[in-house]
């Protein structure tokens, strides 16, 4: 007989974004989180991984996206008053300055090893564009690393990464930027997205809501748009579809991430809200793409399958936890906007597969993924690897915008929009 999963449907009250047992779970979720994952850093300020009752795995290179998605994730608990982010933001914003970040030639290496050298000196626009997204949330707290950080990273993407005639970052170089392949990604792009909208929020500079904006006239405007409102993941140096390209198969799979389309649309939302609320698709893109991954990736046993093959059959049925948390994000999006009964059934639908499957509330920290029977299993992650997909989930639905998160999680922690969510929220931002 199967154990009942730790945080189960017991432990999760009816959802609904404006009711205050479900927020008050969400903060307790978020905490317990933030909890969890604080003895991620060691004494010599490096980062490590957690196996699931928060022991550290043994020792290995230290990579870019687990140094940077610590900074941003603590920088939100830091925005909630949390004890200990400071010291997670600290050690984090050190580690990239001075082991990270190569001062020889510029810009970030992947990997770190034990002795501070560099294991993989691969430079890779995933890993910068992160660079970007924690520079921007530390200094959206007040960090006073981070505008050197900022204004460094800053420059690196200007230099190596932007193609201006394309509007969108191109992807990878070795350590002396020389370039080993001409691979063009989507991934890049949508986390550059997500870095550049909080560098705006960040600096109110706005060369970054534009590049986001020209990234999802791209990828959503026209890639999604004229391929079923699904979005290839791979292209030619020349942004052709690459449809026979598969790489890594948890970074680069072939076919199409449904998830990634779950986060697009909820980034497509934010940049219309940071942009004005223009006469726009936006809204209507945002639930063309969210409808279209729901029904292509929701299984009969519930959660989402990882990828879909060309003709949008599901081709890696695997269920991780970060789909559902970008599901979960865009769902609430569009409750804060425009909200439907859809919306409020698909919203309830994931949180409760998410406390049943995915969230240790126990321990604190989310399963990364789960087997055919719905139990936690380790095929492809080993412990407890990420608290960034997890966390955003059960903070912003807390935070009474679409945009501007940070902010908003602490003028709650100093005040209490967190605490409530009133009824005119939604009756003042319907469209």
């Amino acid at each position: 007989m199967q154990e009942e999963q730790p945080g189960g449907a017991k432990d999760h009250p009816q959802t609904s974004l404006a009711d205050p047992d479900h927020r008050a779970w969400l903060r307790s979720d978020a905490a317990r989180q933030l909890d969890f994952f604080l003895p991620s850093l060691r004494g010599d300020g490096s980062f490590g991984v957690l196996d699931w009752d928060g022991a550290p795995l043994k020792r290995g290179p230290q990579e870019l996206h687990t140094t940077t998605r610590l900074v941003h994730s603590y920088a939100l608990g830091h925005a909630i008053g949390h004890r200990g982010a400071d010291d997670i933001i600290d050690a984090g914003l050190t580690f990239l300055w001075k082991h990270h970040r190569d001062q020889k030639h510029g810009g970030y290496v992947w990997a770190v090893a034990e002795d501070g050298t560099p294991a993989d000196g691969t430079k890779l626009a995933y890993g910068h564009v992160f660079v970007l997204l924690a520079a921007s949330s530390a200094k959206a707290v007040g960090h006073p690393d981070a505008d050197r950080l900022m204004a460094d990273i800053i420059e690196v993407l200007e230099q190596h990464y932007w193609e201006e005639g394309a509007g969108r970052f191109c992807d990878e170089f070795n350590h002396d930027w020389t370039p080993f392949s001409s691979y063009r990604g989507m991934n890049a792009n949508m986390h550059g997205v997500e870095a550049l909208l909080a560098a705006f929020e960040a600096t109110g500079d706005p060369i970054h809501l534009s590049r986001a904006g020209q990234i999802l006239d791209f990828f959503i405007g026209h890639m999604a748009a004229e391929n079923g409102w699904r979005i290839p993941e791979h292209y030619t140096s020349t942004w052709q579809i690459d449809p026979d390209y598969a790489g890594n198969p948890m970074f680069r799979p072939a076919g199409t991430t449904p998830g990634h389309a779950l986060e697009f649309a909820r980034l497509r939302l934010q940049h219309w809200d940071l942009a004005g609320r223009p006469e726009s698709p936006a809204l209507e893109e945002a639930r063309a793409l969210t409808q279209q991954a729901l029904a292509d990736a929701w299984g009969r046993a519930g959660g989402l399958a990882y990828t879909l093959d060309r003709k949008g059959t599901v081709a890696i049925p695997d269920r991780y936890w970060w789909p559902v948390t970008e599901g979960i994000g865009v769902l609430a999006t569009l409750l804060k906007i425009d909200p439907s009964d859809e919306d409020e059934d698909w919203y309830h639908r994931l949180w409760d597969f998410a406390a049943r499957h995915f969230v240790d509330a126990k321990r604190g920290g989310w399963f990364p993924e789960i087997d055919a029977d719905g139990a936690p299993t380790a095929r492809q992650f080993e412990g407890k690897p990420d608290i960034y997909h997890a966390l955003q989930a059960t903070l912003y639905p807390l935070a009474p915008g679409v945009a501007r998160h940070l902010g908003a999680l602490r003028q709650g922690a100093a005040g209490s929009p967190l605490d409530q969510a009133p009824e005119a929220l939604f009756s003042e931002s319907r469209l």
